[in-house]
C-alpha cells in the first residue's frame, strides 16, 4: 500500500498536469467550486488520469460522488492503490 503523503504526491501531480493555473498550495483544497477551470470534461480528464496514476478504474457513475482533492484521497484509500 502506497503511503499517505506519497499518495497525495501522486494525486497532487495529477491535479497539476489538469489544472496547471492551480497553485500547489490550493490543491488540497481543490473542488469546483473552488477550481474555476474545473468542468464536465476537466472532471473526466482528471478521472482518466488518476486511474492512469493509480491503475485503477472509477466507473463513469463515480466521477460525480469524487468531487475534490479529498475525497479522491479517501477513495484511493479505499482501494489500497500501490
Amino acid at each position: 500500500m502506497t503511503d499517505a503523503a506519497g499518495l497525495e504526491q501522486r494525486l497532487a501531480r495529477c491535479f497539476q498536469a489538469v489544472f496547471p493555473e492551480l497553485p500547489p498550495e490550493e490543491i488540497p483544497r481543490a473542488t469546483p467550486a473552488a477550481v474555476a477551470s474545473w468542468d464536465s470534461v476537466a472532471a473526466l480528464t482528471l478521472m482518466a488520469a488518476v486511474d492512469e496514476e493509480f491503475g485503477v478504474a472509477t466507473g463513469f457513475d463515480e466521477i460525480q460522488d469524487l468531487q475534490s482533492f479529498a475525497l479522491l484521497v479517501d477513495y484511493l484509500r479505499e482501494k489500497s492503490v500501490t
